[in-house]
């Protein structure tokens, strides 16, 4: 067997709870089944995401339901400890995901955009890039007071897309491949619905009462740019020295596809 069909360790980290399930659980799901390993991480538990709840008590909430969806694909589930509306891009935060990059020492990486709607997904994209490079370098110290070593190698890095598939601007942003997620997207519903307290916080909040829905549409609009029912689209990191190969489309094939239009690069 080709070395890049082995058994993989993946490490999908977004910055809430729930973030995964919209954007990449079919996905997950998909290459849990073929046998590879997944983590799932939280930036935060979500500690902003209720108007009753204190923060404390809120969070709890969102790391048992973070929790309870990745059992339901069999992965590994960790929060870093962040907190909501402050993920800030410094070393101390580099640090931080540096060594989760170092504990899981995942070949594959999995998360947020570069550009979204908002700025903890902005410098999750900003500080897993970083990490992914930093967890390889001996001299880079993340200061634990019981620092995992460093990895022996720079992990593949994709990004999932933004919210809607969009920027700030409201510009499409284009993917470089989309993943036929259709026979696990009922799947990918039920983790996503394991976040009750989600649906909860976006009604009172955003007035959004189509929680399952509005997953459903989008995945729906991205898998009908390849011809299928549901989609998940994503971009590689390419920048040196990064692995340039496609190693999702060759764990997936053949439910990997270009959209229409082409790659974005």
């Amino acid at each position: 067997m080709p070395q890049s069909h082995q058994p993989q360790r993946i490490l999908a980290i977004h910055a809430h709870p729930d973030d995964v399930e919209f954007q990449c659980a079919g996905t997950l799901a998909l290459l849990r089944e073929r046998g590879h390993r997944i983590t799932i991480v939280t930036m935060t538990p979500g500690d902003c995401g209720s108007a009753e709840l204190k923060p404390d008590e809120i969070a709890a909430v969102r790391r048992a339901e973070a929790r309870k969806s990745a059992e339901l694909i069999g992965a590994d589930y960790l929060c870093a400890e962040f907190r909501d509306l402050s993920i800030v891009f410094d070393n101390p935060s580099r640090r931080r995901v540096t060594e989760i990059l170092r504990r899981v020492r995942p070949d594959i990486v999995i998360t947020a955009p570069p550009v979204d709607y908002m700025a903890d997904h902005e410098i999750t994209s900003r500080l897993v890039r970083d990490a992914c490079f930093a967890a390889a370098v001996p001299n880079y110290a993340t200061r634990e007071w019981d620092p995992a070593p460093p990895t022996d190698k720079i992990p593949y890095l994709y990004f999932v897309d933004p919210v809607e598939g969009r920027d700030f601007f409201g510009r499409r942003v284009p993917v470089d491949f989309i993943v036929d997620v259709s026979e696990a997207f009922d799947l990918k519903l039920e983790m996503l619905a394991c976040h009750a307290s989600q649906r909860d916080w976006l009604l009172r909040q955003h007035g959004i009462d189509e929680y399952l829905e509005s997953c459903r549409r989008w995945c729906a609009a991205r898998g009908a740019e390849i011809g299928v029912s549901y989609g998940e689209g994503f971009r590689q990191y390419v920048g040196h020295p990064y692995p340039h190969d496609n190693i999702l489309a060759e764990l997936l094939e053949p439910l990997v596809k270009t959209p229409a239009d082409g790659p974005s690069r």
